[in-house]
């Protein structure tokens, strides 16, 4: 038996006078009130109505029962305005991951700006460049770029990034005067490279559709993006770097990206979440505004990559 829905049965009953005015109030049979009535009171063992041709009358503990019942459903009708309010207008605390150059170039201004839009959410936005465990480590969302290899979370994509090489136009001028046309990445044996730490010295490629994998012995390795990137700019060496991280150095000139034509396929960026949860009206919420956002820094990104591609 549904015990809300009989205690539903019950409280109709007594607002509406009768069985058939309270069946027709709950769109049901005259015949399913009276059985979820009689199946109530045999559940409780005692009986809450006294029936006549004529008229209902409350007993004494169909009385004391009534009070009850209608509190416990007033209370689930609170509840249900309170989720029905927080779909529309979500509180509470978001708690998110990202990659820490992209969430700080990226996440926090549309994380703001949507802070801004919900004045009764706060949020943690935690940058990490590395990968968590969702659940473990309590976060409602994550960025991530690169393939999942969990297949126990849900991704929602937003756009794609690539890595790419790249250059100060004064180091470029000087390996051009040394060495002549550099057409090939695996000359870049030759060349002074910067790495970081944690991608490995085995720079991959794409040439023509077959794979390549060129050897790297970097000068200076970092684990840190951003100072890789400034002994970039000051002529150090060449950098490999996602499209992103890149983008105001290529805009500015201060970078230039290298062989264009041979970059590995663009890697997914999305948001992931624990396929186990149901998705919270915060997190609901700052997708379907971030999404959008996201789509179009990202379509700048590559936009702005094709723009400023050379070959050397």
């Amino acid at each position: 038996m549904d015990k809300l829905k009989a205690m539903t049965t019950f409280v109709a009953i007594v607002d509406h006078g009768s069985m058939s005015a309270a069946a027709e109030q709950l769109s049901r049979s005259p015949a399913a009130v009276v059985r979820s009535l009689a199946e109530l009171e045999k559940q409780l063992g005692v009986r809450l109505l006294n029936r006549s041709t004529r008229r209902l009358a409350l007993t004494d503990e169909g009385r004391d029962y009534l009070q009850h019942c209608r509190q416990i459903l007033a209370d689930i009708d609170a509840a249900e305005f309170q989720l029905d309010s927080r779909r529309a207008n979500p509180a509470g605390k978001l708690a998110i991951t990202a990659p820490i150059m992209f969430g700080r170039l990226h996440i926090a201004p549309v994380l703001t700006q949507w802070l801004q839009q919900h004045p009764s959410m706060s949020a943690e936005l935690t940058l990490l460049d590395r990968t968590v465990d969702l659940i473990e480590e309590g976060f409602d969302l994550a960025l991530r770029i690169g393939w999942l290899a969990d297949s126990s979370l849900v991704a929602k994509p937003v756009g794609a990034v690539k890595w790419v090489l790249c250059a100060s136009p004064t180091l470029l001028e000087s390996l051009q005067l040394k060495y002549g046309a550099i057409k090939q990445p695996d000359q870049l044996s030759q060349l002074p490279t910067l790495g970081f730490a944690a991608a490995g010295n085995q720079w991959q490629f794409n040439e023509h559709g077959r794979d390549l994998s060129v050897p790297v012995n970097p000068l200076f390795t970092c684990n840190q993006i951003d100072t890789l990137l400034q002994a970039c700019r000051d002529g150090l060496g060449i950098i490999r770097v996602l499209s992103y991280q890149a983008q105001r150095d290529f805009e500015r000139g201060t970078l230039v990206p290298l062989f264009p034509d041979f970059g590995p396929a663009p890697l997914p960026v999305q948001f992931v979440m624990p396929h186990n949860r149901l998705v919270s009206p915060r997190v609901r919420s700052f997708l379907r505004s971030a999404t959008e956002p996201l789509q179009q820094r990202l379509t700048t990104v590559e936009t702005t990559l094709s723009a400023c591609s050379i070959s050397l």
